[in-house]
């Protein structure tokens, strides 16, 4: 899936903004404060919506007016537009008839085992909770085993088992080789899903890539280090000298070190410690988090 310079704009109002990025196999996590042009996107890269400039492509050919496409996508939008009458094996039933599978009732069935849903595919869709539509919806967009699939905020109305077995089914399907691109407002979520983001704010593309590599290359911000050791008033004297190192503070657990710049610290400390004979016993990066990511994007 690829974006080429995309805008979409609706009158005067630029919802994207000249956003270029290209999706391959595993889990990415597209993140961005609300109105941020997140849903735009996605419905872009659905075949949804038409950009006012640029391209959308997956494997070469335009996702506008495309409906071939829809063999190898599969889209859960936000909204929970689904017909309350029929039962979960229905709604799922139908989408793989839509697909025009050969075993449509085979497909529908694994794919409902696929979401945890067996045990309720009988009861109606209006008697569903929150949590239990977005599984059948989900299911409804795996039945043609899709090599794309795009989840705008997936987790929603989930409980804490269901939001972790959804996990670990994107986990899987990414280590198949499907592609899948989600968007969620809840950053412990994306964190513990994927390391790979799309950062979207004020519809342009502010980062992407793995939001670890992300921050190391944030050298305007101070990296902020937990270190305990053997002695650490005596590591903080050494430490002092050294040209990374921007500050040190003495706590009750250890030190807290900001550093100028990632590599050179980390290649600094051992050779420090090494020389004054003190033994490291920790060495955490703690403004390393999604969170503080996000932050310092959105402040930029």
């Amino acid at each position: 899936m690829e974006l080429q310079n995309v805008s979409r704009w609706y009158g005067n109002v630029v919802a994207v903004n000249d956003v270029s990025m290209t999706l391959g196999p595993g889990v990415t996590g597209l993140l961005g404060p609300n109105g941020a042009g997140k849903t735009t996107v996605l419905h872009m890269m659905a075949g949804f919506l038409a950009p006012s400039k640029g391209k959308v492509t997956l494997d070469g050919g335009a996702t506008w007016r495309n409906p071939g496409v829809y063999r190898h996508l599969g889209l859960v939008n936000e909204r929970e537009a689904v017909h309350g009458f029929l039962t979960g094996y229905e709604f799922v039933l139908a989408s793989a008839k839509m697909h025009k599978l050969p075993d449509p009732a085979a497909a529908a069935k694994r794919a409902v085992e696929l979401v945890e849903m067996t045990d309720a595919q009988d009861r109606r869709l209006e008697t569903y909770s929150k949590g239990m539509r977005q599984r059948i919806r989900v299911a409804a967009a795996l039945v043609h085993d899709p090599q794309v699939l795009l989840l705008d905020e997936p987790f929603n109305g989930m409980d804490p088992r269901q939001r972790m077995h959804m996990m670990s089914l994107l986990h899987a399907l990414g280590d198949r080789g499907h592609t899948i691109l989600f968007s969620s407002h809840i950053l412990e979520e994306v964190e513990q899903v994927s390391g790979t983001v799309q950062v979207i704010v004020a519809g342009r593309l502010a980062a992407s890539g793995d939001y670890r590599e992300i921050r190391r290359l944030m050298t305007n911000r101070p990296h902020v280090f937990a270190v305990q050791s053997s002695d650490d008033r005596r590591l903080a004297v050494a430490l002092i000298g050294e040209e990374s190192v921007s500050g040190v503070e003495i706590e009750a657990t250890g030190m807290i070190v900001r550093a100028s710049d990632y590599g050179s610290f980390t290649r600094a400390l051992p050779r420090i410690a090494l020389k004054e004979g003190i033994r490291l016993r920790k060495l955490l990066p703690s403004d390393e988090s999604l969170e503080s990511v996000f932050s310092y994007l959105l402040e930029a």
